[in-house]
């Protein structure tokens, strides 16, 4: 399974709709959707490593329209913000981001936009706290772009050396990612 899924992203990475596809993976990521977007930016990348910077803006550009869905998620509908942040574990998800942004100010967005949380608990946090709409777009459109800028230099320049280590231990580099996204969340969950 994990073969043909890896298969289809290479595939989708060589087709006319790459694009699209990223831009609403990135969308879908910082607004509801679990899977971050740099598990198909990066296969893009090394299979189209020319393409390596309009693939990051398409993310970040993606991710700062998913950011804004769910800062408007978590001011218009704030029963469906609460239960989402409930889902992934934050119950008390409003009082703990007010309490890190009262203790560390705009660095929760700036940090957390970097690692392996979801982002969606940020954005939707960032609404139910009315956290000013300026400078949360600011800083979305830094840490995500800056997050998604590594990923496919990083793949652009050593996506030879690394796809066939990929190639060859596809599930054990895949059990990796997961890990690392889950120790993520639970290192979020720790510092709350």
């Amino acid at each position: 399974m994990l073969r043909k899924l890896y298969d289809w992203v290479l595939r989708l990475a060589a087709s006319r709709h790459a694009g699209l596809w990223l831009g609403v993976i990135a969308f879908a990521e910082a607004s509801v959707f679990p899977v971050p977007p740099d598990v198909m930016l990066a296969p893009m990348v090394y299979a189209r490593p020319e393409r390596a910077w309009r693939l990051a803006f398409i993310c970040t550009l993606g991710s700062l329209l998913g950011g804004l869905a769910g800062y408007a998620i978590g001011v218009f509908l704030q029963p469906l913000a609460l239960s989402i942040l409930t889902l992934f574990g934050h119950p008390e998800g409003l009082a703990e981001f007010q309490a890190a942004f009262g203790k560390w100010g705009i660095w929760v967005i700036l940090i957390k936009g970097l690692t392996p949380i979801p982002f969606k608990l940020v954005t939707i946090a960032s609404g139910l706290a009315r956290f000013n709409l300026p400078m949360f777009i600011g800083a979305v459109i830094i840490t995500r772009g800056l997050r998604f800028l590594i990923v496919a230099a990083l793949f652009k320049k050593f996506g030879p050396t690394i796809q066939p280590i990929i190639e060859r231990r596809l599930a054990l580099v895949t059990l990796i990612v997961v890990a690392v996204v889950i120790l993520g969340v639970l290192a979020a969950a720790l510092i709350h």
